[in-house]
């Protein structure tokens, strides 16, 4: 689940800091926009399945799981109604939320990325000397 939702979430991270320098309202910013809610809904399904790293079944971090969801929702349905603004607002608030600050968490030692990327390049870089 792990690398399914590290999958899904890298390219969605790209696509969401693509999309506050697109053109709003056009096609590719659609387009863009569907894939990002589609990217992020699949990582929040894989992010269900993860175990906390502390043990139990969940931890603070999936927290992030409802706010994804209730962020795609309510700006799917801000858009159909309209309301660009809201629109905007919680899909920045996805991005921020869900991609930027669940994704510092998730570099925390102890946490799955911390030993995948950090202590590996650590042990990497010791090795070298």
């Amino acid at each position: 689940m792990v690398q399914l939702h590290f999958a899904t979430v890298v390219p969605a991270a790209f696509i969401g800091a693509v999309q506050f320098l697109m053109v709003k309202g056009s096609a590719g910013h659609r387009i863009a926009g569907y894939l990002f809610m589609v990217l992020m809904l699949a990582t929040s399904v894989f992010a269900f399945f993860i175990p906390s790293y502390q043990g139990g079944r969940f931890s603070f971090i999936h927290l992030f799981i409802i706010v994804t969801v209730a962020g795609i929702v309510r700006a799917w349905f801000a858009i159909r109604g309209g309301d660009v603004r809201s629109h905007a607002w919680a899909l920045a608030g996805v991005y921020f939320g869900a991609v930027l600050i669940a994704g510092y968490f998730t570099f925390l030692p102890g946490r799955t990325m911390h030993d995948m990327f950090i202590a590996t390049s650590e042990a990497a870089s010791v090795t070298r000397k």
